[in-house]
């Protein structure tokens, strides 16, 4: 297998872990009735592990409170991980809201009213 190839699999193993470890931490270790329901949707990692951009979805609260509260509490969950990964570098987290789905349902409402209106002419 080529070097680029296996490291860029190895890349996407690590984000994966840490997506799966960081949500069951944020469930279980994050207590705060501000934050709601948070969903993780992607880890991404820079080449040399030393930043990941954690994207995710919140249900119940303010995407923007959300984000601020996951940021001042990415110390503390770097430090858990660090206790649970096996790797060299445990990088730097940088929680950034996804707007991914509220823009689709955006999208559909849009759609459903340009087709109902077609519709009615």
């Amino acid at each position: 297998m080529p070097r680029q190839a296996s490291s860029s699999h190895r890349i996407h193993r690590i984000a994966d872990q840490i997506q799966r470890d960081l949500s069951e931490m944020i469930g279980r270790e994050i207590r705060d009735p501000g934050l709601g329901l948070v969903t993780l949707s992607e880890v991404r990692l820079t080449p040399d592990y030393a930043h990941a951009k954690v994207f995710f979805t919140v249900l119940g609260a303010e995407p923007e409170h959300a984000q601020q509260l996951l940021n001042e509490r990415a110390g503390y969950l770097h430090s858990l991980l660090f206790k649970r990964l096996r790797i060299h570098t445990v990088p730097t987290l940088h929680f950034v809201f996804d707007a991914t789905t509220r823009d689709a349902g955006s999208m559909n409402e849009l759609i459903r009213r340009a087709v109902s209106d077609k519709a009615r002419d």
